[in-house]
């Protein structure tokens, strides 16, 4: 990129760096410091405005550049993700958000824990959050990289580290000083301008083949090389039967995962009634899904207008095919045009990586002080040790996170984020699930439930193609594959639900009948919800 590029783009990014930490120095003055502030910013914001939260906290970086650059360069088999990501809202909305909202407090261990034996719970449902975030977190963190790698060239491998641990530290900053109230409204602004931003190319895109989503297709798939085959199923999850699983195992883990995600869960405390968060996930579904349409002409766009083997010459994963598509539009390298719009684009997504990983990094941190923390010193702990745990917290999470996404730097954003999802699938879904609707279900079970989704998840990716045994693995150099798929969700998700099964019903411990129905009115009617 030229001197210009760099120069606008960088201005850009930092201006918002800006106002976001004006707002959270703001905010951070404007505070009590209690715990509800900290983890749920007073539970005082609306539907419309946690309905952008939301939508801000979801659009990451993994859908506006993993997912369109999935899409340049393997068309049909890249729209997995967004159908994936889509639907999974509606496993939100029908089983989780208001039950959730009633039942819990700050994190997904309350829900979990409120007829159970708390310390077990908590202790197992609170490692499993923290897993489930620093896994998310680390693809925001190889976006970061893959961005400013193009920014520069890619001829500085060290500004691409450094970015990485700016980032990080960032991150801390935000939700060290200003908690949830900060985090949402950075939230709020990033998925304005994202949303903004996907309009603008959105058009500019139709704009160049005259409307005609037809052309843009054709054009789209004589471009890639392949053919009619790039419009059709196969390209990256149809060679053979072990693609062929891949392709069901990443299906489930994202339609599944999104309901087991604790920041997403998070979100639905910073509402004041549980109707008010149903309609919070109203308002987050028109926007997601209305951004998931642009990332589809966006993906193609790419592929008709850059060309995959450009988009794969800049970023071999194709994390880069939105910001070489907005310079195309904009009128090509040496234009104003495409100076401008490239810079704008580059400012975006950075602001996506920045507002994604504050809500992350608040929500693993909540559960690090709120269940890890309280559980083990329960009669000691107070709301404000709490909250200063949930700081401290918030900073060893962010060097795990930069220590893992410099590892991950060369995979595809969406396909890290599609691993996350397995993750939350296999071992939060299963536990939430049972706890909201098994009359029966007990401590062993829900203990069971998330160690047994967790652990054969983590070990199942360790033996996987993507750690080693390939060219394109983090480990190239050595092999220990054992396990054919790159996603562990077919396998780890049914293991999930299965051992809570076996854990509930070889369990000595009789089911609390009483706390049940406690938490079934509560959870269908709000009735002594915080």
């Amino acid at each position: 990129m030229t001197g210009n590029h760099q120069t606008l783009a960088l201005l850009l990014f930092s201006a918002f760096v800006a106002v976001t930490l004006g707002i959270t120095t703001w905010v951070s003055r404007n505070r009590h410091g209690s715990a509800e502030e900290f983890y749920a910013g007073g539970r005082l914001f609306s539907p419309m405005e946690n309905g952008f939260a939301i939508s801000g906290d979801y659009m990451s970086a993994a859908s506006f550049l993993g997912v369109t650059g999935l899409i340049s360069l393997y068309g049909y088999d890249g729209l997995l993700y967004v159908v994936g990501f889509l639907v999974a809202w509606l496993v939100v909305l029908f089983l989780v958000a208001e039950l959730v909202r009633n039942c819990g407090r700050f994190t997904l261990a309350d829900v979990v824990a409120a007829r159970m034996n708390e310390r077990p719970v908590r202790i197992a449902a609170g490692t499993s959050s923290v897993t489930v975030s620093v896994l998310y977190l680390v693809a925001q963190m190889v976006g970061a990289g893959s961005l400013v790698a193009l920014l520069l060239g890619g001829s500085s491998e060290a500004a691409r580290n450094w970015t990485v641990i700016g980032v990080g530290a960032l991150m801390v900053i935000y939700v060290s000083l200003g908690g949830m109230r900060a985090t949402t409204w950075i939230q709020i602004v990033k998925a304005v301008l994202l949303l903004c931003g996907s309009i603008a190319l959105t058009v500019l895109v139709l704009v160049r083949f005259h409307g005609d989503v037809n052309e843009l297709l054709r054009s789209a798939a004589e471009r890639s090389g392949h053919g009619d085959a790039f419009l059709a199923p196969g390209l990256k999850y149809g060679g053979d039967w072990t693609a062929r699983f891949d392709f069901i195992s990443l299906g489930l883990a994202l339609v599944l995962g999104t309901a087991g995600l604790p920041h997403i869960l998070a979100r639905f405390y910073t509402v004041p009634t549980a109707r008010a968060a149903r309609r919070s996930v109203v308002w987050s579904i028109g926007l997601i899904g209305g951004f998931y349409l642009m990332m589809i002409v966006l993906g193609f766009g790419a592929a008709a207008i850059v060309g995959p083997e450009a988009v794969r010459g800049a970023n071999a994963a194709g994390n880069t095919a939105v910001p070489l598509l907005a310079l195309d539009l904009g009128g090509g390298a040496n234009s104003a045009g495409g100076t401008v719009l490239f810079a704008v684009v580059a400012a975006i997504a950075f602001a996506t990586i920045l507002a994604v990983v504050a809500g992350i990094t608040l929500a693993s941190s909540a559960s690090v002080a709120h269940d890890l923390y309280a559980s083990v010193r329960r009669r000691h702990a107070k709301p404000r040790s709490e909250v200063t745990v949930a700081r401290t917290a918030a900073v060893g999470i962010g060097m795990v996170a930069i220590a893992l996404g410099l590892l991950a730097r060369d995979l595809n954003v969406a396909f890290l984020v599609g691993l996350a999802f397995a993750v939350a699938a296999s071992a939060n879904l299963p536990v939430l699930l049972y706890s909201l609707f098994w009359r029966s279900f007990t401590t062993r079970g829900a203990v069971w439930a998330v160690y047994g989704g967790l652990v054969p998840a983590l070990l199942l990716v360790l033996l996987s193609p993507v750690v080693s045994g390939s060219p394109d693995s983090l480990f190239p150099s050595v092999d220990f594959q054992y396990f054919p798929l790159q996603n562990p969700g077919l396998v780890s998700i049914p293991l999930g639900f299965l051992s809570g099964w076996l854990g509930t019903v070889t369990s000595a411990e009789p089911p609390d009948e009483a706390k049940h129905a406690e938490t079934e009115v509560r959870s269908l009617t709000g009735a002594g919800a915080v």
